[in-house]
């Protein structure tokens, strides 16, 4: 499962605030079966749209609204008859989840801000297992029907201007979702009846730091935490006939970027920067086979005026080997896979 990294820092830039931005991620992922088949690239490109607005109402209160896609996933395996195909179909995946977050802070002193709100989330999915590797399961078919539901986020965030220093810690809930869920069986195409599956998008912590480190110079850290170690998805049917999640995960993530960004002129600014991603485990589902990253990246930031930019960058990430696996059974490995990760962003003040 893709998960995206904190989004609430347009949040907290001073005074009136807008900006939209669109982040690419074009991955390449092969392996081989326990077979010794080849498993050609099996991932998907996937867009990750976002957008901020916010206001400073007063000198105490600001205002905020976000939007992000925070979790999803995009992957098609090759039709080719053998582990994850069955020479008419490959086995498929397809989740988008959306978040719209109202946030209000509180400044009590032009250092400190404290912050909470509601976020309204959207969650629809389907999956597609064919080969055998899914064994009697080949032919399943699960429709995960889009449902919305509520959660909250809160925070606090110190700043110093005269040295550029931020910090921010950003706690976002669980958000619990009974999903409306059509399941459908190869074997003689048996569709069983409607029923709900829960699926819980997991609880986070962000902490950000930037600091001035010399003239027109910064240094940057972003750590995350996210709670996948208690995530499944269960669906009543496929658990029935196999015993079997149709996704979990073993570990908690965890992820760092740190980095560098310097002014170079009136105009044109630049950054630096590397980063390191857990994973959530390994044997991992072949839904999503690799285990975390490294990454380096790189960016530039163009300003005609004061009050607005556009920014641009590229990642490169060494994606985790991992092992693939369905059940109990391990069906396969995927290794010395990459990804390059595009993104562009316009902000203005106003």
């Amino acid at each position: 499962m893709i998960a995206q990294a904190n989004l609430l820092l347009p949040f907290l830039q001073s005074g009136n605030y807008v900006e939209a931005s669109i982040s690419v991620l074009d991955p390449s992922v092969s392996g081989k079966s326990n077979n010794g088949a080849t498993v050609t690239d099996m991932a998907d490109d996937y867009y990750f749209p976002s957008a901020a607005l916010k206001v400073q109402a007063t000198d105490h209160f600001s205002f905020g609204l976000l939007y992000d896609q925070p979790y999803g996933a995009d992957s098609q395996y090759s039709s080719d008859l053998g582990a994850f195909g069955d020479s008419t179909e490959g086995t498929s995946v397809k989740v988008r989840t959306n978040n719209l977050s109202l946030i209000v802070g509180y400044q009590p002193t032009e250092n400190w801000n404290i912050y909470a709100g509601p976020v309204y989330q959207t969650v629809k999915g389907n999956v597609s297992l064919r080969g055998t590797a899914y064994s009697l399961l080949s032919g399943y078919n699960i429709d995960l029907k889009e449902d919305d539901a509520f959660g909250w986020l809160a925070g606090a965030a110190y700043q110093i201007p005269e040295i550029a220093l931020k910090a921010a810690i950003t706690y976002r809930s669980e958000i619990k979702h009974e999903i409306d869920t059509t399941e459908t069986f190869g074997f003689g195409a048996i569709q069983r009846p409607n029923a709900l599956t829960e699926i819980i998008t997991p609880q986070s912590v962000n902490i950000d730091f930037q600091t001035g480190i010399a003239a027109n110079t910064l240094a940057f850290a972003n750590i995350r935490w996210v709670h996948w170690d208690q995530f499944a998805v269960t669906p009543k049917f496929l658990n029935a006939a196999s015993g079997n999640n149709l996704i979990d995960y073993s570990d908690d993530q965890w992820s760092a970027t740190v980095g560098v960004g310097r002014k170079l002129n009136s105009h044109w600014s630049g950054s630096a920067s590397v980063g390191y991603d857990s994973g959530a485990g390994n044997p991992v589902t072949t839904l999503g086979p690799t285990e975390g990253y490294w990454s380096v990246g790189l960016g530039g930031q163009y300003s005609p005026a004061e009050n607005y930019f556009i920014q641009a960058g590229v990642k490169y990430f060494w994606l985790g080997d991992a092992t693939a696996r369905t059940g109990t059974t391990d069906v396969g490995e995927f290794e010395d896979n990459y990804a390059l990760g595009y993104g562009l962003k316009i902000g203005y003040r106003f």
